[in-house]
């Protein structure tokens, strides 16, 4: 069994030590959690902890089963939303279209990234102490940042579909064939992959001390940070460089190819087309807006800009509002949605 003698040195009881660890905000006289020598792996990295305490939205005590009923029912109503388009884009062939197929994948992912998040979060708010181990922050901060990021990109790609139908509708058929919009999803979930690799493995690197409330309702990049007992500079330039790129390059896919579409819509002579081109983009800009907006507040602002909990607010928007939003979204507008569920009712009754 290791003992906190043998795992750290003399010098951390020095007062330099204890300076640093105030400057830090971590507590030196409080025992950290320490492996025993089967649970190698959790010193590989030279982390101590063993297991992170997720506080949650609130302390409130008055306030835990509201929450819980509410994003109960939220989380509900996304499993059910998300899985009810998925199943009718499946079934029927005339939803077998670029658009749908873009919205297949949007659902899917909103799905798992929802998934992801909040059962750990309902389990915050009726249990004293939320604990996630080790292994599984890091499990669920990747696979958070898998599917987030491959949100951005599926709807980059939706807005450039939106393009190709509005404004170059004669070609459309050619340039939103399977394999380009194949290629494009293949390509947001690479992308994906790549930047949750590298978002992960930069945090892997840390040292987690004594600090092992995470304060926040999952296990996210900028509370980690602030739980780490060594430099985090690497970590910050890594998430405004990588982050920002993820965030800052579909935005500008997504204005320009809007500033387009804009322009296409004025110069519709008719103002029942005008209308109706409007309505087949109008659900995609309030997502984009919901979704990127709440993401560039969380992760793209000054340190010193705001506090941790209006970020836990932003998370709830992008991570728990915008999953159950999409498929109300995109279908109570639709019309070939709203067919297509009357149609796999029917065929169920008969």
């Amino acid at each position: 069994m290791y003992t906190r003698s043998s795992i750290i040195p003399k010098a951390f009881s020095s007062p330099y030590a204890i300076f640093v660890y105030g400057s830090l905000g971590l507590k030196h006289s409080s025992a950290p959690v320490i492996r025993s020598s089967g649970e190698g792996p959790g010193l590989a990295n030279g982390s101590l902890v063993t297991e992170f305490i997720l506080k949650g939205l609130t302390d409130e005590p008055d306030l835990q089963i509201p929450l819980f009923l509410l994003f109960l029912a939220i989380y509900t109503t996304t499993a059910l939303g998300n899985l009810g388009l998925i199943v009718l884009v499946i079934l029927n062939p005339h939803l077998h279209t670029p658009m749908y197929f873009f919205l297949f994948n949007l659902s899917f992912v909103d799905l798992c990234y929802s998934t992801v998040i909040t059962p750990k979060m309902l389990v915050n708010f009726v249990v004293s102490r939320n604990v996630i181990s080790y292994e599984g922050c890091m499990t669920q901060l990747y696979f958070f940042c898998f599917f987030v990021i491959s949100e951005w990109y599926v709807l980059t790609s939706m807005a450039y579909d939106r393009y190709a139908a509005i404004c170059h509708p004669l070609v459309y058929g050619t340039s939103m064939s399977p394999k380009v919009c194949s290629s494009l999803v293949l390509a947001s979930y690479l992308m994906a992959l790549c930047d949750a690799t590298i978002h992960t493995g930069c945090v892997l690197r840390l040292t987690f001390c004594e600090a092992d409330t995470i304060n926040h309702f999952f296990c996210d990049l900028i509370p980690l940070l602030q739980l780490s007992c060594t430099s985090t500079r690497v970590n910050e330039v890594e998430i405004f460089i990588v982050g920002g790129k993820d965030i800052i390059l579909p935005s500008l896919v997504i204005f320009v190819s809007y500033g387009f579409i804009l322009s296409s819509i004025f110069r519709i002579r008719s103002t029942q087309g005008r209308s109706r081109a409007f309505s087949t983009c109008s659900s995609h800009i309030v997502t984009v807006s919901l979704f990127f907006g709440s993401c560039t507040f969380m992760y793209l602002k000054p340190s010193s800009a705001g506090t941790m909990d209006e970020g836990k607010i932003s998370s709830v928007i992008y991570t728990i509002v915008v999953p159950m939003l999409n498929p109300l979204i995109y279908s109570l507008r639709n019309k070939d949605v709203k067919v297509a569920l009357i149609k796999t009712l029917s065929r169920r009754k008969f």
